[in-house]
């Protein structure tokens, strides 16, 4: 069975994400989503309401799961026995960023660990989990970057920030 890891903070999670998810599942047998608990960022959601989001957003997509974890990827990617981590690509900028992070993860697995980049379909190449919180944090329309329910649940963290 080929398996395969999308590591990520999905603080909140886009329709970029869901985008990678839909297309990694297509894939691989088996897509574990797993949401990065890092405790040096200052996220919106919890790591459970993360969870919670990912898997309403995946409930249909049959072999994905939702996870999560700390520390490093590559002991994750051991304990779960998958040498694959999926990761999405935006621009350039994040092709430096994540080219690297590859690198050091097979560096640290002794090859155990190789990365996969999907670029980013084209209507979600502008879109990233900050500009989301920032767009919110203003009241703009988010509508067209999350899915419906995950923005009734940013606005409403966004109105508990506030308060």
């Amino acid at each position: 069975m080929n398996a395969a890891i999308y590591p990520g903070s999905f603080d909140p999670m886009t329709l970029g994400h869901l985008d990678i998810i839909k297309r990694a599942a297509r894939m691989f047998d088996d897509l574990t989503v797993s949401v990065l608990d890092n405790k040096a960022k200052n996220a919106l959601f919890s790591v459970e309401e993360r969870v919670s989001i990912l898997k309403e957003a995946t409930k249909d997509l049959d072999n994905v799961t939702v996870d999560s974890f700390n520390g490093l990827l590559i002991d994750y990617a051991r304990q779960k026995g998958v040498h694959i981590s999926v990761r999405g690509l935006r621009a350039i900028t994040d092709f430096e960023y994540e080219l690297q992070t590859a690198q050091t993860n097979r560096m640290l697995s002794k090859g155990a660990l190789d990365t996969v980049f999907l670029t980013t379909s084209l209507e979600y190449a502008y879109l990233s989990s900050s500009s989301v919180k920032e767009i919110a944090a203003f009241e703009g329309d988010i509508s067209q970057c999350v899915p419906g329910f995950v923005a009734e649940l940013v606005y409403e963290k966004m109105r508990e920030k506030k308060l």
